[in-house]
């Protein structure tokens, strides 16, 4: 009797997470198509001249017991602080041959690190999530923070009953002149358009019980706890306030290309540069897909009895082979997606304006990442490479960074020739007092169509999308574009899971899965 088989469209977090599940718990044989070169979705990492660069680096913390250990399994933790950390701060001397591995840690680890994220406003730092101390009463100055003071304590007082759109929601949270002060620029750099014109289900979903509230007990804890805890397990920690995660040694895309692996070394088939140009349907079930082989331009007919979709909804519904309403193919069409741009950049050294005594690149930017706040510039986040993992760079003693954009396809930004592109971020970067121009050694641009499902366009009657949709019985559409919900790497993952849940389990409903993410603990944690 032949074995059933899975098509899984997109190699990114939820595809290889759905094809390692079936392949551990089921006998049904995955076959993944993606049509990138390389595993990892929009997690991927791309090795450049022996620089690797993400995406946008993803941290590795989830309050899912699930998740974790499938990461930890996959790539275990290398047991305290990584040593790269101390590699940073020059407490041991550095390799003889830059960016040679420590024969001390395996190659297939993840990273233990302390997490730094700040924000630049007012050609300052400032902590992220804000946080009421010192540095940011000096920096704010006392005017401006007795304004946001009152501000705050005027809409605990008198909120806004019916939150409308995201600027309510913010302004509920932390007072309009915080607000304005630290989400207004960033959120419409994010998407493009006016916070008024987001529904309050982005925030709803992205920030949950983030509030002033829980920033100050954070900070009380902080003050009064005996013994810093170095435990990975913050499950107690808004998420937002999360001091620690995990890191896997060689990028994100490193856990994806090992699950991928696994998955492959049990029976899966793997297809990479294929793209999905048509779904085969059959009254309600999908029955195949036809593919393209973007070197060949080959296209060749693939059958299976369970269809994972993580391709963005936009383009399954224009792909599928049925007959759609057109008030669900109005729908389909009308949703918005943002776009994503990534520039690597490699300096030889960074100056930045006022700092002297520079003993060490970590003491140049010890940040993670750093949200742009300035409203003079478009660059909208800074990575910093060297304090994810120095096994990133070739040269561990030359600055990597990535610099994010957020941009439309076909706008001014995403139009730029890759050199007039980098000439124009280390333009911005300079202005902002982060480098000179003289020190640019080398640079690459990368771009992501539909990084960013929007909650605006024809979103709002997403639910009739949804139950048209749910009437395929074997399609599971799971992951960030397969489902339009912003999530994250984790709830990607717990969305593949629960599909495969049901599957096991005979389960017809999908709610569930559609579930993962909109409550403040993750459903699993609730049994």
């Amino acid at each position: 009797m032949n074995k059933k088989t899975a098509i899984i469209i997109g190699a990114g977090p939820a595809g290889v997470t759905a094809a390692y599940e079936l392949l551990e718990r089921t006998d049904v044989i995955p076959i993944i198509f993606d049509e990138n070169p390389i595993v990892g979705g929009i997690s991927r990492t791309v090795d450049y001249k022996g620089y690797k660069i993400d995406y946008g680096p993803h941290r590795f913390f989830s309050k899912s017991d699930r998740v974790m250990n499938l990461w930890q399994k996959i790539l275990p933790l290398q047991g305290k602080l990584a040593k790269d950390d101390v590699i940073l701060n020059r407490d041991i001397p550095l390799s003889t041959k830059p960016g040679a591995p420590d024969p001390n840690i395996d190659n297939k680890v993840l990273l233990y690190k302390n997490r730094l994220t700040r924000i630049l406003y007012l050609r300052k730092f400032f902590n992220y999530p804000i946080a009421l101390n010192f540095n940011t009463i000096a920096n704010l100055g006392f005017f401006r923070m007795i304004k946001i003071g009152f501000s705050y304590l005027r809409i605990k007082l008198f909120p806004i009953r019916k939150e409308k759109n995201l600027e309510d929601f913010f302004t509920n949270r932390f007072g309009r002149q915080l607000y304005l002060t630290f989400f207004k620029d960033y959120t419409e750099k994010v998407w493009g358009v006016d916070c008024k014109d987001i529904p309050p289900e982005w925030g709803a979903q992205r920030v949950k019980g983030l509030s002033i509230t829980k920033v100050l007990k954070q900070a009380l804890s902080d003050i009064f706890r005996k013994k810093k805890d170095n435990s990975i397990d913050q499950k107690k920690t808004e998420t937002s306030l999360i001091e620690r995660f995990m890191y896997p040694k060689y990028g994100a895309g490193q856990m994806y290309s090992e699950i991928c692996s696994e998955a492959v070394k049990k029976g899966a088939e793997l297809f990479l540069n294929h793209k999905i140009v048509k779904i085969l349907c059959d009254k309600d079930r999908v029955v195949g897909v036809e593919a393209k082989n973007l070197k060949t331009n080959e296209v060749k007919k693939y059958f299976g009895d369970i269809i994972f979709s993580t391709m963005p909804i936009k383009e399954l519904f224009d792909s599928m082979d049925a007959d759609i309403p057109d008030n669900v193919k109005n729908i389909s069409d009308g949703l918005v997606y943002r776009d994503y741009m990534q520039i690597g950049l490699l300096f030889k050294d960074m100056k930045l304006k006022n700092k002297t005594n520079i003993k060490s690149l970590n003491d140049v930017i010890p940040d993670n990442w750093i949200y742009v706040q300035e409203p003079d510039v478009k660059i909208g986040r800074l990575d910093m490479f060297n304090n994810f993992s120095v096994y990133m760079l070739e040269d561990m003693n030359k600055v990597w960074l990535g610099a994010e954009y957020f941009c439309n396809a076909g706008d001014e930004l995403w139009n730029k020739s890759d050199k007039d592109m980098i000439d124009f971020v280390v333009s911005e970067l300079e202005k902002i007092n982060l480098v000179r121009k003289e020190d640019l050694l080398d640079g690459i641009v990368l771009k992501q169509e539909k990084a960013y499902p929007a909650y605006f366009g024809t979103y709002d009657k997403f639910d009739e999308l949804k139950e048209y949709i749910n009437k395929f019985e074997n399609l599971f559409l799971i992951g960030r574009n397969g489902m339009h919900k912003y999530n994250n790497m984790d709830h990607s993952m717990l969305t593949a899971m629960t599909a495969v849940d049901n599957i096991v389990a005979n389960i017809k409903t999908k709610e569930n899965i559609w579930a993962v993410n909109t409550e403040e603990e993750y459903h699993e944690e609730r049994k």
